[in-house]
């Protein structure tokens, strides 16, 4: 998503790029990576356009700047969403990606993607994630030819990221409100609020929507320690493997449990009828229209 596609006319001329995130706090949905870039010669325009900190802006001033910049054509923009169930895969595979990491790559990704179209961006004007100057000198190391600022507060020091600014809050923003939950069971709700730890119809929301087996739906990342204290009733299920492994090491294994212990009930294998009208099945896979394969 963004203006990337043709070389705008002022893109061969020396050129400045802003980036910034929103959503990285968030227990819920995706976190959104933007960056704003225009001529350099374009500066002191960009700074009477009125663009600020995303996070001192009223919605609809978001709303309305983001529409404003889309239909300049002096500014270039893009994002990189990032789904939370990218966010938590990453941070919980066995050699894990920590959120610092997954930020940069993010935001790396935005300068090399402007590149490739031909823009000749010569400085990069980025709000921190960690260390400035490790991550100045990071940057620097990929880019040699690209001059790098990156500060803390940097959406409120220079128009060019308080525009990025803009683009990545609008953007997660309207992704959480057009999000379309996968899991379809009747006691799915929309009503989760910010998304934020803190916020109590959060907290709210991530309780009623807890599985014993499943866990959370994907709209949650579920890597985050928040979950932690809803996950303390979650089934312990120790598989076949391990228990085998641990056998073997000569420790006690605890008991396999069976989906039929915690209220799954089985299906019958006479009949395919019976298994593809779910009946005799638990709520979970009916509402989700999952049916058993036998052949693959």
């Amino acid at each position: 998503m963004g203006s990337l596609g043709l070389l705008p006319i002022w893109g061969s001329k020396p050129c400045i790029m802003g980036i910034d995130e929103a959503g990285r706090g968030p227990v819920l949905g995706p976190m959104v990576y933007g960056c704003l870039y225009c001529a350099s010669s374009y500066q002191k325009t960009l700074s009477t356009l009125q663009f600020a900190d995303s996070k001192t802006l009223k919605e609809e001033k978001r709303e309305e700047l983001f529409e404003e910049l889309k239909t300049n054509e002096s500014i270039g923009w893009a994002v990189d969403v990032i789904d939370p169930r990218d966010l938590s895969a990453k941070m919980l595979k066995k050699n894990k990606i920590n959120l610092n990491e997954i930020s940069h790559n993010s935001a790396i990704g935005l300068v090399r993607k402007t590149l490739d179209l031909g823009v000749l961006l010569t400085e990069v004007y980025v709000d921190t994630v960690g260390d400035p100057e490790k991550y100045r000198v990071k940057l620097s190391e990929i880019f040699p030819a690209i001059k790098f600022v990156v500060a803390k507060k940097a959406d409120s020091l220079y128009p060019v990221v308080s525009g990025a600014s803009i683009v990545a809050k609008v953007t997660r923003d309207r992704a959480l409100r057009d999000w379309v939950l996968d899991e379809s069971a009747e006691n799915m709700q929309r009503n989760f609020g910010s998304g934020y730890p803190g916020d109590p119809e959060t907290k709210a929301w991530l309780d009623n929507h807890k599985h014993a087996v499943f866990g959370f739906p994907t709209l949650v990342r579920f890597s985050w320690g928040t979950c932690n204290a809803y996950s303390k009733d979650n089934v312990d299920v120790v598989w076949e493997a391990d228990a085998d492994e641990d056998e073997s090491n000569g420790r006690a294994s605890k008991r396999q449990v069976k989906l039929t212990d915690i209220g799954f009930t089985g299906v019958k294998r006479k009949s395919e009828d019976i298994e593809s009208s779910g009946k005799g099945r638990c709520k979970f896979f009916q509402a989700r229209k999952l049916e058993l394969l036998a052949q693959f």
